[in-house]
């Protein structure tokens, strides 16, 4: 493999038995090739080996994991342990929809969505910390589906 060169994964998706069986023999001898049933088993992996959310991004916004603050610039904020949940996940998918399911999940460490009020709450919380602090970034609901986050 060439210095630099990004190894390739392959990842396919075959229902039955007999199915995966056969794509395993047509990529045999393509690389790294993994297999799966669903499509949803293939999303699962991939949240399983994506990297972990960065700590600080490019533009300047940091989330201290140590001390739970968020820092723009020589400025900062107390956040509470859901809140730095909350934007750890939404900082390490900036652009990206997290579904409700997902945030859900991953912050409160349940399934259960009900009406969806108590992110809703997190996401006012999370503006106003933003804004006191003068990020320039916005959060955005998809009405039914989820939040994205962007910086400007």
């Amino acid at each position: 493999m060439a210095e630099n060169a990004v190894p390739s994964l392959a990842i396919g998706i075959a229902s039955s038995p007999d199915g995966r069986k056969k794509l395993a023999q047509l990529l045999d001898g393509a690389g790294t090739v993994v297999i799966v049933s669903t499509v949803d088993q293939a999303r699962q992996f991939l949240d399983v080996v994506a990297p972990p959310p960065p700590e600080s991004s490019e533009s300047g916004l940091r989330i201290d994991s140590d001390r739970r603050v968020l820092c723009w610039l020589d400025r900062e904020v107390a956040l509470t342990p859901l809140e730095h949940d909350f934007l750890r996940c939404l900082v390490g998918a900036p652009g990206r929809v997290l579904t409700y399911e997902r945030l859900h999940l991953e912050v409160w460490g349940n399934e259960h969505v009900g009406r969806g009020s108590d992110i809703h709450s997190m996401v006012r919380r999370v503006r106003g910390k933003l804004a006191r602090l003068g990020v320039a970034a916005t959060i955005h609901a998809i009405r039914g589906v989820g939040i994205r986050f962007s910086l400007q």
